[in-house]
């Protein structure tokens, strides 16, 4: 089954909906601007949505599955979450980037054994930093 996401005037999904593959293979094919005006005439837009874009449940194709609250980006035809952190940027692959790399590994020492902690970071907007999370 085809899927396309609703979006409102800001790029935002509102909505995801499942479209059946022979109304896609029979308006223009997969990732057309006629399936996707086509599915409109079967699943009318809602009063804020302005127009389809389909997305892939797989992720063939425009980075990730639609989700309600997510983006499209036009310019790298993706879909993108939300930006996590003001601090963050994307990048051309559609991920977000903190301003300062995650440690990628560290190793704590509790009790006499020794904890591999790599993945138990935190982002601490307020200083623009990775912190150890306390609990894990």
């Amino acid at each position: 089954m085809a899927h396309f996401a609703e979006l409102d005037m800001s790029n935002t999904v509102i909505r995801v909906l499942t479209a059946c593959n022979y109304d896609i293979a029979n308006n223009g094919g997969e990732l057309s601007l006629n399936a996707a005006k086509h599915f409109e005439t079967i699943c009318p837009l809602t009063p804020m949505g302005v127009k389809y874009v389909q997305t892939s449940y797989n992720n063939n194709f425009r980075k990730k599955f639609a989700g309600i609250g997510m983006k499209f980006n036009e310019n790298l035809n993706m879909f993108i979450t939300p930006q996590p952190y003001a601090s963050w940027t994307l990048d051309s692959n559609g991920d977000w980037n903190a301003p300062v790399a995650k440690p990628i590994t560290f190793t704590k020492f509790y009790a006499n054994e020794e904890l591999d902690i790599r993945d138990k970071y935190d982002w601490n907007e307020s200083i623009l930093n990775w912190v150890i999370r306390e609990t894990f």
